[in-house]
């Protein structure tokens, strides 16, 4: 089986970095995807929402560069988690990436960057820890 999935997307919030018990760090972004397509005479915009799971040190230079409307790419693959919530049970889509790759920022973010101003990664890599 072939499990592979490339998004390319604005940031919908500030990424949300976390540790796991081992120490582990794990950052989960949300990332807004447009699509446009054609119904009849007309062109229609389509905006898909998922969350991305990153782990280890480019879940650090996540939480550390990036922030909300920031266009990433993301390359890793779908996973289905499921749960139990007041009796229902619930589940949701979300990538477990293995690469995320820092994209120009938005325009309104490119405000003058001083001269002591940290420079993020272009790309950063990892494997999960498990």
């Amino acid at each position: 089986m072939f499990n592979k999935i490339i998004l390319i997307g604005n940031l919908t919030r500030d990424p949300e970095v976390r540790y796991t018990p081992g120490g582990t760090p794990v950052a989960t972004v949300s990332i807004a995807v447009n699509s446009k397509y054609k119904q009849g005479d007309d062109l229609k915009e389509e905006v898909l929402f998922i969350d991305a799971v990153v782990f280890g040190k480019q879940a650090e230079s996540c939480g550390q560069y990036l922030s909300k409307g920031r266009t990433v790419l993301v390359e890793g693959r779908l996973r289905e988690r499921r749960w139990e919530y007041e009796g229902q049970k619930k589940s949701k889509m979300e990538v477990i990436a293995n690469s995320v790759k820092f994209l120009s920022k938005k325009e309104t973010q490119t405000a003058e960057a001083g001269a002591g101003d940290a420079v993020p990664p272009e790309e950063t890599t990892d494997l999960e820890p498990f």
